[in-house]
């Protein structure tokens, strides 16, 4: 999941913050439960805004492609099981 982008979370921020104090203001809301709702809506609001501000991001995370994996050289010595290692130089001469 690609991580917001600072333009979303202004806008979500703004939106959040501007729509709970308009609403708090213009409907004179009293009760705890009431404030708690419209906090809640305005986080709602808030999040949606920010996914919608650039869809553009989440289209080309959703197109972009994995980099292809390249395998690694690994060391002759270290192929295979310490028992097939020990086997491939059984006819090999020692150097003592």
């Amino acid at each position: 999941m690609p991580r917001p982008t600072n333009a979303q979370v202004a806008y979500g921020s703004l939106t959040v913050v501007l729509f709970t104090l308009a609403v708090l203001l213009l409907a004179d809301v009293r009760s705890a439960g009431a404030v708690v709702a419209v906090a809640a809506l305005g986080l709602v609001l808030g999040l949606f805004v920010a996914a919608v501000v650039s869809p553009g991001v989440r289209k080309a995370a959703a197109t972009a492609r994995p980099a292809p994996t390249v395998p690694a050289a690994v060391p002759r010595a270290r192929v295979g099981t310490p028992v097939q290692r020990a086997e491939a130089r059984v006819g090999e001469h020692s150097l003592r």
